[in-house]
């Protein structure tokens, strides 16, 4: 595997797990339980799904997994700023998260972008 891929693999789980470590700091009631659980989940499925990213069967799968991944993590920047402006979390403690969140979409666009724009020229595809 490119070192490329292992670093962003390593990256989105410990985003994922960033993002755990602000579940766990959230008020206990029910809007919070609410919101951290759907948080939880988009964040989470970035770093699950980029694994499926990894192990795409064609180039076809790759651009279609490499979307899910892209929308997850537009997702988990939605919840973020939810918390903040529901008055759960405080903006100052969501500000890197925001930001990696933001950054990981844009990488995963544009590596969608690219693909898709070398998808016909692919010869053979190697997972």
């Amino acid at each position: 595997m490119q070192a490329k891929t292992e670093q962003l693999r390593e990256r989105t789980r410990n985003f994922a797990v960033r993002v755990l470590h602000v579940c766990r700091a959230l008020p206990y009631c029910s809007e919070s339980r609410v919101v951290g659980h759907q948080l939880l989940r988009s964040a989470t499925s970035v770093a699950a799904n980029y694994r499926a990213v990894c192990k795409a069967r064609s180039p076809a799968d790759f651009i279609s997994k490499l979307g899910i991944v892209e929308e997850e993590c537009d997702e988990t920047i939605f919840w973020l700023k939810f918390l903040v402006d529901a008055g759960l979390m405080k903006a100052e403690r969501l500000f890197s998260l925001i930001d990696e969140a933001k950054q990981l979409a844009a990488i995963f666009a544009a590596s969608r972008r690219t693909a898709k724009a070398h998808k016909s020229t692919i010869g053979t595809w190697q997972s």
